[in-house]
């Protein structure tokens, strides 16, 4: 729906009604990835796509259907070869929409100033409902208290990444095939990551961040390390003094910071910055001998206690990693076990919720 927000609210000022139908779920080279979106008003007037032509006449009849008995459904449709080929594809395809009346989208009004404005906003839609995922209330209902609950649980998480797509879920947050299927829409741009520091673990943790949702930068002062063929998992390249480039670029609460040149003519200007952004985690790599060095260096600097408890050093949970690979994932699970308040310890020894509130 972003990409058509503007027209929905030039409809809404005006009081036309529509409907609007929304890709859920793909399979194979589909045109569209989930979240694409058409409306189409009682006028006849058309916002969006959501197969780059192939299937909109199909889904326009359904739409006015939708929009005159004010009931929503689901409909899949196939992409031919020829059609996909059209569309810049290899192969055909396969998608699933959801088709929703203007009455059945909660608060949209509200969703639609969060989205044009920038401020983060989730949905979670099925046929019979839809709930709104704000970072601080939920609004609406899927029809089922426990449903609405597992569902804002599964979205809180997919909109701190700003991750879109279909869950199957039970009543208390299982999920299974056999399960409701809910599609849980994020309204955010990506958090960052920014790892700095070329080094072999640096490709590895690119590649597990990006796996994890995040947009990830590499950055080091060095161009011969810094390179594409050496980080092809990396959204962006920066070939810059790692403290310079922070003190340019923008950095909110969702973002993480990987240090890892464990240099001190790097790390020390580097984190003197770090520390005073909202960044929600900064990682530093390094032996204790090498953090202890850098924590006297940087209280020489005169960074307070208080924001040096910060600092996730040496980075990593204790898995035993020892490969760049498996040091990638003991940083993953850190930076998950931080932001949901996970203890790092197996589940099997723990008898708490295995998923929980932020």
């Amino acid at each position: 729906m972003q990409d058509i927000v503007d027209g929905l609210a030039a409809w809404r000022a005006s009081g036309i009604p529509f409907a609007l139908a929304t890709v859920v779920r793909t399979w194979q080279s589909a045109p569209r990835q989930p979240g694409a979106a058409m409306a189409v008003n009682e006028l006849g007037e058309v916002l969006g796509s959501v197969s780059g032509g192939c299937v909109e006449g199909a889904v326009y009849a359904a739409a006015e259907e939708v929009r005159k008995t004010g009931k929503a459904q689901t409909q899949t449709y196939g992409v031919s070869d020829d059609e996909a080929f059209e569309t810049g594809l290899t192969c055909g395809g396969i998608i699933e929409l959801l088709i929703q009346p203007e009455s059945a989208l909660t608060e949209l009004d509200d969703v639609i100033d969060a989205i044009r404005a920038g401020r983060p906003v989730a949905t979670a839609a099925v046929p019979g409902g839809q709930l709104v995922i704000w970072p601080d209330r939920v609004a609406g209902t899927l029809g089922d208290p426990g449903l609405d609950y597992a569902a804002a649980q599964q979205a809180a998480g997919q909109l701190a990444l700003g991750t879109t797509g279909t869950v199957h879920v039970g009543e208390h947050g299982e999920q299974r095939l056999d399960q409701v299927a809910v599609f849980i829409q994020s309204y955010v741009p990506p958090p960052r990551m920014i790892v700095f520091g070329a080094i072999d673990f640096a490709s590895a943790v690119a590649r597990i961040g990006r796996f994890l949702g995040y947009r990830v930068t590499v950055c080091d002062a060095r161009p011969v390390f810094a390179t594409r063929k050496r980080f092809p998992d990396a959204d962006e390249l920066v070939v810059r003094w790692p403290h310079q480039y922070l003190e340019s670029t923008e950095v909110d609460d969702r973002t993480v910071l990987c240090v890892l040149t464990h240099d001190p003519k790097f790390d020390i200007p580097l984190l003197e910055v770090a520390l005073r952004t909202p960044a929600r985690y900064i990682g530093v790599m390094g032996s204790r001998r090498t953090h202890a060095d850098r924590l006297r260096r940087l209280r020489e600097a005169g960074i307070d206690e208080q924001a040096l408890l910060r600092l996730a050093a040496p980075i990593g949970l204790d898995l035993g990693a020892r490969t760049p690979e498996e040091t990638a994932v003991a940083i993953a699970a850190e930076i998950i076990a931080r932001a949901w308040g996970g203890t790092g310890r197996p589940l099997a020894e723990l008898e708490a919720p295995i998923h929980r509130a932020p």
